[in-house]
């Protein structure tokens, strides 16, 4: 027979996996009467656990949000699921400003892992390869991150001390829509109150945010996602592409994504079907040129230069290696 103490701690891993549990359920779980469970909740509470009592029908028990973290139970999958969330979160660059704060967590998990775990999870550990590098990215204030957050929930505006990519420094008031993950950095998309337009802004580049009196409503259209990933595709850059390629969407993409490029479509023709090969506009802004040759090469679809007249020759030079390549005995 379980002991009144692993009882009591039972208890709270019922609580801590959510919702409100009935004393019927809670006392067929722990195997003793209602009085019983009254008393292990009250033993919670003592040890400043925060248990609440709901009233009604279907009252019973739930934890309640306190300023003290309750003591944490995890079953062995649960802590192994935390465990490799962690690894990639940091190889990601999915992390906040406190770089050791992955680190410690997993350093106090691991702690209270049976030795038989912790030894799988070594070996996981030391024979799990990734396929790219470690990520290295200025990562966003956790105090910045949280407060944005709750501005996004709640519609509020909020006000950020901003530093774009050339140094310049401005204070800004945003509508955030909401927070993207992204190519391993964090993006807050919203509109810029004071120019009246929708903007993508970095959050490692927030120094500070700060939630203002009001509300607002979100307008109607696009996605966070997809708001950013199009700021991106016609984002301001050194050099504007357009080409057509003969292909299908889906081709297309696999090579130019829609934080790439942007597509435009043509009205079909008469009875021509929309998921057939067909020549589509395509638009980039890029900072250099040279990746694209081989991109365009990798598409293996027909396409036409239309501008800039540098990529054509960066496009005939490629050509002339590979074929002068292939020639060598």
């Amino acid at each position: 027979m379980p002991r009144p103490t692993g009882r009591v701690l039972t208890l709270l891993e019922l609580l801590q996996s959510g919702g409100t549990r009935t004393v019927a359920e809670l006392a067929d779980r722990l195997g003793v009467e209602g009085r019983t469970v009254r008393r292990y909740v009250n033993q919670l509470i003592d040890l400043d656990v925060p248990v609440e009592s709901v009233r009604g029908r279907y009252g019973g028990y739930r934890l309640a949000p306190g300023y003290r973290l309750p003591p944490l139970m995890l079953s062995d999958d649960e802590a192994l699921a935390v465990l490799l969330g962690l690894v990639a979160g940091r190889r990601a660059g999915l992390t906040t400003t406190q770089h050791t704060a992955s680190e410690t967590a997993s350093a106090k998990i691991r702690r209270v892992l049976p030795k038989h775990i912790a030894r799988r999870l070594d070996t996981l550990l030391e024979t799990l390869a990734f396929t790219d590098r470690p990520a290295e990215f200025d990562t966003p204030d956790a105090g910045v991150l949280l407060a944005i957050a709750d501005a996004v929930r709640h519609r509020r505006p909020v006000s950020i001390r901003y530093t774009d990519r050339d140094g310049r420094r401005s204070e800004r008031t945003l509508h955030a829509y909401g927070i993207v993950a992204h190519g391993g950095r964090w993006y807050v998309t919203g509109a810029d109150v004071r120019i009246g337009e929708e903007r993508t802004f970095r959050l490692d580049r927030i120094a500070d945010a700060r939630i203002l009196p009001g509300s607002f409503d979100e307008p109607a259209g696009p996605g966070p996602v997809q708001r950013v990933l199009s700021g991106f595709a016609t984002a301001e850059y050194r050099h504007e592409v357009t080409l057509r390629i003969h292909g299908t969407v889906e081709q297309i993409r696999a090579r130019l994504p829609v934080g790439v490029a942007s597509l435009e479509e043509y009205p079909p023709v008469a009875g021509e079907d929309l998921a057939s090969e067909r020549w589509l506009r395509v638009e980039l802004r890029v900072e250099r040129l040279d990746w694209l040759p081989p991109t365009l090469a990798s598409l293996d679809r027909p396409f036409v230069i239309e501008r800039p007249d540098e990529l054509r020759d960066l496009v005939i030079e490629l050509a002339d290696r590979l074929a002068s390549s292939a020639r060598r005995a």
